[in-house]
């Protein structure tokens, strides 16, 4: 993909910006592991992480360049709050390489980001699945194209406002979890590869969140109190399933809600507008709770059942990213304790990495060591270190189907 530049700030030499006026400002010097001076492209969406990660790769003495990337509508279409690649967040970006004197590129993205997050996040939908985008995005646009692009401009390195780290092993990179748990985007991240790690940077891994606000604010950036960016940024007030009728219209047919003992209980618009695990909204009562057990797709139907059938005990993956030692399929096959984590907001549970020849999507298989509820194809499950505390990301994949835990 060749560059497809909007827009170039021109470079505003250090002595006419703030940073004449901070070098004594408590803030962390970052050593990004590569020669003094060198050139580090930072991915800037327009929030303060990224702006407080080029600010400090420039108080390094490193040759910033930032890069926003525009994703749909030129950022004009969707501007709610909360809402990440909007209009106002080129101009935030903009405004910090202004501010701190480095260049700063706005690219063109649109159709890649349509062809490779958008459309995939409505046929995930559409076949019963439930996908997560922001980790396609970090997979098939930051990770692959807008790397490309940082190679292409000359840099040394890439930096992002990710909360993770990168820690120098005994076998090059590892990628393990943040210093601030609560803002720990290590799931999200599950699919970067060792090539593309030894290329990347998080400068923010180490430091809490309130410490990155403390110091956008020091600086003076306009971004300092900004409000993280919150759900998917291409779906406004987080209606799901308009966004996918939008992509696919007349794709997202009614059907049957099916009770997990056969019994037909009612009719449902669309699978679309249903995940596992959910419980309201299902517009069928028997007097006891009742939650979404799974999706056919295929058949139009949605599975109910009590609570005790979201119980899975064994996951089957698909494109699957190992960045643990050795090769991990021949890891897998001599059933290595592992930690993993099937959603972005639940903690490691212990489990069992295994092949089983007869998963139809492919030989890698994680059995737990206790049931999870609401296991959704779509998802992701990612490897953990079996240590106490869970440190170190192995790797992970796509959740293809499930194993229920009852019979």
């Amino acid at each position: 993909m060749g560059l497809a530049f909007l827009k170039l700030n021109p470079y505003v030499p250090p002595e006419m910006t703030m940073l004449s006026t901070i070098s004594t400002i408590d803030a962390p010097r970052i050593d990004l592991g590569v020669p003094a001076g060198a050139r580090v492209i930072v991915a800037m969406s327009g929030g303060v992480d990224s702006s407080v990660t080029a600010a400090l790769c420039k108080l390094a003495g490193y040759d910033v360049v930032g890069v926003t990337l525009q994703l749909y509508d030129h950022g004009v279409a969707i501007q709610k709050k909360g809402a990440c690649c909007a209009g106002q967040d080129i101009q935030d970006a903009r405004r910090v390489a202004e501010d701190m004197g480095f260049p700063h590129y706005v690219l063109d993205y649109e159709s890649r980001f349509t062809d490779a997050v958008m459309n995939d996040f409505a046929d995930t939908y559409l076949a019963g699945a439930t996908p997560i985008p922001c980790v396609r995005c970090n997979e098939q646009v930051k990770f692959k194209d807008l790397l490309q692009t940082a190679r292409d401009l000359g840099g040394a390195a890439m930096a992002t406002g990710h909360y993770i780290r990168r820690v120098e092993g005994p076998d090059g990179p590892e990628l393990r979890r943040a210093f601030d748990a609560a803002k720990d985007q290590s799931y999200f991240l599950f699919s970067t590869t060792k090539e593309q790690l030894d290329y990347l940077r998080f400068p923010l891994g180490d430091l809490p969140k309130e410490e990155v606000r403390r110091i956008a604010g020091e600086l003076g950036l306009a971004v300092a109190d900004k409000p993280d960016s919150q759900d998917i940024c291409f779906v406004p007030e987080g209606k799901y399933a308009s966004v996918v009728e939008r992509l696919r219209p007349g794709a997202a047919g009614p059907g049957e809600i099916i009770h997990v003992d056969g019994t037909v209980m009612g009719r449902h618009p669309g699978v679309i507008h249903y995940t596992v695990g959910q419980r309201r909204g299902l517009g069928v009562a028997t007097g006891d709770p009742l939650y979404v057990v799974r999706l056919d797709a295929s058949k139009k139907q949605v599975i109910v059942g009590p609570r005790e059938a979201l119980l899975i005990s064994r996951i089957g993956l698909k494109e699957v990213t190992w960045l643990g030692d050795g090769n991990g399929e021949t890891v897998a096959r001599t059933g290595m304790p592992i930690a993993v984590k099937v959603r972005s907001t639940r903690p490691p549970v212990t489990a069992k990495l295994t092949w089983d020849g007869a998963n139809p999507n492919g030989g890698w298989v994680v059995d737990l060591d206790e049931p999870e509820e609401g296991v959704a194809p779509g998802q992701a499950c990612v490897f953990y270190s079996p240590d106490t505390a869970h440190d170190r990301v192995l790797g992970g994949g796509w959740i293809a189907n499930t194993q229920a835990a009852l019979p």
